[in-house]
């Protein structure tokens, strides 16, 4: 998603910059200034020539295709605004988790959030009792964060899955990772227990 947004980011900053650099150039008349010739379409050629003429505005109304084009394009640039928006408020999933408590930067080592996540998951689910479990490391503004789902067989001990989760599975990610602190939210299925966090 990252490089999704650059990329969108610089296509925009570039459209926009040019866009307003050429209306300031014809706004002070620069082309006829520094002796530019300009092609014969080109709009505005003058400081006081609109970028677009009546003629140009008019030209495909009356076509039978022009107005479905015109919605579809302006409906599918809105679709992809709003879903490009609601990715910048959604919890991001980290792809990778550098290794450390203070590793950052380039250089810093990294491990991959997918495997991470299952090799947890799988620790997890060897518990007794557990039927399946389900392990997600999110990245917020409040760092990185573990956040797991179990479901537990009948007649399972959710205490004893909380206890093992952070005493075995949360201490055996500190360690392999080097990190002293690593939140990590627990949510047990039980039908007569609520969901538990692990600090």
């Amino acid at each position: 998603m990252r490089i999704v947004n650059r990329v969108l980011l610089a296509l925009i900053g570039v459209l926009l910059v040019g866009a307003g650099a050429a209306v300031v150039a014809a706004a002070l008349d620069l082309p006829a200034r520094w002796g530019i010739p300009l092609p014969d379409g080109w709009s505005p050629r003058a400081p006081d020539d609109v970028l677009l003429t009546d003629a140009d505005r008019t030209r495909w109304v009356g076509e039978g295709w022009w107005w479905p084009v015109v919605i579809g394009v302006l409906s599918l640039l809105v679709l992809l605004t709003a879903w490009w928006a609601l990715t910048q408020f959604r919890r991001g999933r980290r792809r990778e988790l550098p290794l450390g408590d203070e590793a950052e930067g380039a250089d810093a080592t990294v491990l991959r959030g997918a495997a991470l996540e299952e090799v947890v998951t799988e620790e997890i689910e060897s518990f007794p009792g557990v039927e399946r479990a389900r392990v997600v490391l999110d990245g917020g503004r409040r760092g990185s964060r573990l956040r797991a789902g179990v479901v537990l067989e009948a007649g399972a001990r959710p205490g004893e899955v909380v206890r093992r989760f952070r005493t075995e599975a949360l201490e055996h990610l500190r360690t392999s990772t080097g990190r002293e602190r690593l939140p990590a939210d627990l949510r047990v299925r039980s039908t007569r227990h609520a969901a538990d966090r692990v600090e």
